[in-house]
């Protein structure tokens, strides 16, 4: 039994017949179709947002510019391994201080033909999160990648890209818009900003290598929640305190919390999605991971395949998915709390009891791999309507 006045278990259409903006939320989509060579969906697709860990892609491509991927130091590796896979904010500092700052932008902007991109504002070059780009710039960037760069760096960058693990270093489901509503194959590079410091997603990967001597990150290079990264290393600086004339400067605003998800979708990355957002200030993480959930559901995407099952909202906080159905199973991961999940089957396992509630029906969820107790479903009965009994 789910939680009283929770909201009611939702079915949501696998394609709308237009980009479904939630509301309260702010976007800039671009679906670039790479076998047809055109866009099948743009809104607001020059619109500038601050980037957060997305930038981090140009943080790898300036850098292997000059490295070969083929030969790089095991610290290297393991810095920008870590980085494009577990969005590792100390491996973006590094590599911001190490290629200059805002000189990378410079430098990759002109590179890949980049129009909306620009460095942060004036008196915020060390913060990499401020770095703006646009949906169109991101899909420009995607391009660049699977169609321009040396095939070494191709190879390289998306096969990251491909292993992006759930949680990220500092505690955060990054599995939410492409990877929340599609099945592989896909490659992701998620960007998250202002939503408190640290996640509560487990178990998380570790961090990049030790950085050599005299070689330590800047003290701004990860400027915290409220400066637009994957924050596990944050500084303390809190969204209100970024001055109205700083944003002004930026042409983004740099306040309310952003939730971008961007990558490849399908066989052959066949398609490129790009989907920044921001969201009204105090939205909690789980509230805006499905929100972008909704909207990227909501896309025309070539190649995508959709997992069937029905959505549902959750109640409560660090609910636990395990391998199967019961309380003592291994977990796999715990849930953004309030988040909306994807559920396929259920069956009866365990009984779990959370007073007043007690229920022996276990949700399987297929976006992660594992199963949740249903006394945690936002639906008025132990089992859920219209959901099958699994078949094992």
């Amino acid at each position: 039994m789910g939680l009283t006045g929770a909201p009611p278990a939702t079915a949501v259409p696998g394609r709308a017949a237009q980009v479904v903006v939630p509301a309260g939320v702010t976007a800039g989509v671009a679906v670039f179709d790479r076998t047809t060579g055109t866009f099948t969906e743009r809104l607001n697709e020059n619109a500038r947002f601050r980037s957060a860990s997305v930038v981090k892609l140009l943080l790898a491509l300036d850098h292997l510019r000059t490295h070969d991927p083929r030969t790089l130091t095991t610290a290297d590796r393991t810095r920008l391994d870590s980085m494009l896979r577990s969005s590792d904010d100390g491996a973006a500092g590094y590599y911001w201080d190490l290629g200059g700052q805002t000189a990378i932008i410079d430098r990759t902007a002109a590179q890949l033909g980049l129009t909306d991109t620009v460095g942060p504002p004036a008196g915020y070059e060390s913060y990499w999160g401020y770095v703006s780009l646009s949906a169109a710039d991101t899909v420009r960037i995607y391009r660049y990648l699977l169609d321009t760069a040396p095939a070494p760096v191709r190879d390289y960058v998306m096969g990251n890209l491909r292993q992006s693990t759930r949680c990220a270093t500092d505690g955060f489901d990054q599995h939410f818009g492409i990877a929340g509503s599609f099945s592989r194959p896909w490659a992701v590079k998620q960007g998250w900003s202002g939503f408190g410091g640290s996640g509560s997603c487990s178990p998380r990967p570790s961090t990049s290598v030790p950085l050599a001597a005299g070689t330590g990150p800047a003290t701004t290079s990860a400027p915290g929640t409220a400066l637009g990264t994957a924050s596990g290393t944050a500084l303390g600086t809190a969204p209100g305190t970024v001055s109205g004339a700083a944003s002004a400067a930026a042409g983004v605003d740099l306040t309310r919390e952003a939730l971008h998800t961007t990558g490849t979708v399908g066989t052959g990355d066949r398609a490129i999605v790009a989907v920044l957002t921001l969201h009204a200030d105090g939205t909690p993480y789980g509230t805006a991971y499905s929100a972008v959930n909704r909207l990227t559901r909501s896309l025309d995407v070539p190649g995508a395949i959709r997992p069937a099952g029905t959505w549902f909202g959750t109640w409560g906080s660090g609910v636990n998915v395990r391998l199967q159905p019961s309380a003592t199973a291994a977990r796999v991961t715990t849930l953004p709390a309030g988040v909306e999940v994807l559920v396929s089957c259920q069956k009866l396992g365990q009984e779990v009891s959370v007073p007043p509630y007690v229920n022996a029906w276990w949700a399987y969820l297929p976006q992660y791999g594992g199963w949740m107790t249903n006394i945690y479903v936002s639906s008025p009965d132990n089992q859920l309507p219209g959901v099958p009994v699994c078949a094992s």
